[in-house]
């Protein structure tokens, strides 16, 4: 059981406690090992938004598999608001130094940075917040422009729905990509994990819109990634024809059924190369024949979208009713 403990600050911003913790509570509803509890030096917590809040002033036992999170503040400058006791500050470290994340969305990484946490490491913040946090701890860098920043089980946010995008990557580190979709599609959110990563998954970076039908097919797909599927299958899971199967899809995602499968293949081949895998063994286990199509499919990644001019591969998938 991971427990995800919040520690609110006087006039937390609600967004920045409200939207990581619907995703965790909303993993919970899916089956995955959350638990969620709210913490603070005071058990009345005054928010930005008006609304008190009743937090526990007792901590609980946490283990390394446990997350700290410290949501944003109302803040005209980080010096004058966010004072936490000692006592506090030394929670924050501790956890860290026995192996737990700790994590800031906002004002957040202020506390970080109080805790030492930030020292020698990157992290980032709301832009109107960054070049005050540059100052108070010039040990660390600011990384401006992102949504997150992960170092060292160190993970700062930008703010307010930022947090959001933060706790997604944290399920999908955790429990996969696919589980994070599912979170995100669930709370009608652009399922995103990029902070300051080059490379975002295709399970997540295909899952903008918001047409169920092709959501359950991308689902069956994201599951069974590496064999091959029947197009009729795929269409009898959205309930409609092949053909307008594969014009939704292609319209809400930009690809083919079948080109969005070699996207997961792709990514799954490398990442097998990257962790010392052979070329031709990470095909075969990414569901490829052989390692020819994957080169060939690697060399022209990005060049050839799905409604341009499409490959052989592409046409037999109209011809063969199959993907894979």
């Amino acid at each position: 059981m991971t427990r995800v403990v919040f520690l609110l600050v006087p006039q937390v911003h609600l967004l920045d406690l409200a939207g990581p913790a619907q995703v965790f509570s909303t993993a919970a509803g899916h089956g995955l090992d959350y638990t969620v509890d709210h913490v603070a030096e005071q058990e009345d917590v005054p928010t930005a938004q008006g609304l008190t809040l009743r937090a526990s002033t007792e901590w609980p036992r946490l283990t390394p598999d446990d997350l700290l999170v410290v949501p944003g503040w109302r803040a005209s400058t980080l010096r004058s608001h966010g004072d936490l006791a000692p006592a506090t500050l030394e929670r924050l470290a501790a956890h860290h130094a026995a192996g737990g994340t700790v994590a800031s969305v906002c004002a957040g990484a202020d506390a970080l940075g109080r805790a030492g946490l930030l020292d020698g490491r990157r992290c980032t913040t709301h832009h109107d917040l960054q070049d005050e946090l540059a100052r108070r701890y010039p040990r660390t860098v600011v990384v401006r422009d992102v949504l997150y920043v992960v170092d060292d089980r160190v993970v700062t946010s930008a703010g307010i729905a930022s947090g959001i995008d933060l706790a997604l990557h944290l399920v999908a580190n955790r429990h996969g990509p696919a589980a994070a979709a599912r979170i995100a599609r669930e709370m009608v959110v652009y399922a995103r994990r990029n902070g300051d990563e080059r490379q975002v998954s295709a399970m997540l970076r295909h899952r903008a819109h918001l047409v169920d039908a092709v959501h359950r097919v991308q689902d069956l797909i994201d599951a069974r990634f590496a064999t091959r599927l029947s197009l009729a299958d795929l269409a009898g899971e959205a309930g409609v024809s092949e053909r307008t199967l594969t014009r939704h899809f292609t319209e809400a995602t930009g690809l083919t059924p079948l080109r969005y499968q070699q996207e997961l293949r792709v990514e799954r081949a490398e990442h097998l190369i990257a962790h010392g895998a052979t070329a031709e063994a990470a095909a075969r286990a990414a569901g490829f024949q052989d390692a020819r199509m994957l080169r060939r499919l690697r060399a022209r990644a990005g060049s050839v979208r799905a409604g341009s001019v499409r490959d052989v591969d592409e046409r037999a998938e109209l011809v063969n009713s199959s993907v894979g």
